[in-house]
């Protein structure tokens, strides 16, 4: 993973805050300076908070969580769902389904209702009702695409949220919060970042820097995604290797014993030992009278 340079970022726009007026003191820490009345945002603070973001998503996806992205303004909506896509992760670009995390089994009713949709078109319970349930079914199920198809994966609460504009997506934002789920977001200076985990500061309304930022996140869970291949290769590999090793000494303690029982019946006709001498036979004549 390569964190953009200081440079990159200046090209994005990513230092561009709001109005003056419109600030939230809160984000001070990061503000650099005060420019014809808009603040300008410290990028070296964006760089680090950037790269620290990526590597708390890259530790996510290395451990198989799974990784919700949020983001419903106009300027945004398409580069996430492309990012979000090329990881396979589930996001929102449509309007937050309020409950969506705290109501969360109610949200999965909707999705499977979706699936049984799927399947009464595949059995073909479909084709025999009637042209009214036909057009409302088709209907409803349109809507529940649009709202939440791109969630039709995710069979759990997730690990993490990644949120573009925290202000706009306060709800997401307030649901997290309470579930004790982390928050990832890129935070504008209009924007409160006390509620915000990890804090990315950095223009929240320029496409360019939404997708500078976007794609370094996106790298990082890539990378973290194809550790976790070549850990689970590994660990499939581990036991074939043991396998084999016992395989050796098995083959190895057969050869002793083959060689042992070989042995044997040598030593079994080797020529016996000569008798002993018998004891000496008491042939003395009687001494004489």
């Amino acid at each position: 993973m390569s964190t953009p340079t200081f440079d990159q970022l200046l090209e994005a726009g990513c230092h561009f805050g709001h109005m003056k007026r419109k600030w939230n003191p809160a984000m001070a820490p990061y503000i650099f300076m005060e420019r014809n009345g808009i603040h300008i945002i410290d990028l070296y603070k964006t760089q680090g908070k950037l790269e620290e973001a990526a590597n708390v998503l890259r530790s996510l996806a290395k451990n198989g969580k799974r990784i919700l992205f949020v983001a419903t303004k106009k300027q945004a909506k398409e580069i996430l769902a492309t990012k979000a896509e090329s990881v396979g992760m589930p996001y929102v670009i449509e309007r937050w389904p309020g409950g969506m995390l705290t109501n969360f089994p109610t949200i999965r009713k909707a999705v499977k209702k979706m699936a049984s949709i799927d399947k009464m078109t595949k059995d073909g319970t479909f084709d025999n009702l009637s042209k009214r349930e036909k057009l409302q079914i088709t209907r409803k199920r349109a809507k529940l695409e649009k709202n939440l198809g791109s969630i039709a994966d995710l069979n759990r609460l997730p690990s993490a949220l990644f949120v573009v504009d925290v202000a706009k997506e306060h709800i997401a934002v307030a649901e997290a919060n309470r579930l004790g789920i982390p928050v990832v977001a890129i935070v504008d200076t209009n924007s409160n970042p006390n509620n915000v985990d990890y804090v990315i500061p950095a223009n929240d309304d320029a496409s360019k820097s939404i997708d500078l930022i976007l794609t370094t996140v996106c790298d990082a869970i890539n990378e973290g995604l194809q550790e976790r291949k070549v850990e689970k290769a590994d660990e499939k590999a581990a036991p074939e290797n043991v396998e084999t090793t016992t395989t050796t000494r098995r083959s190895g303690e057969r050869r002793r014993v083959a060689r042992r029982e070989a042995a044997a019946p040598v030593a079994e006709t080797a020529p016996a030992a000569a008798p002993e001498a018998p004891a000496a036979a008491e042939t003395e004549a009687p001494a004489a009278e």
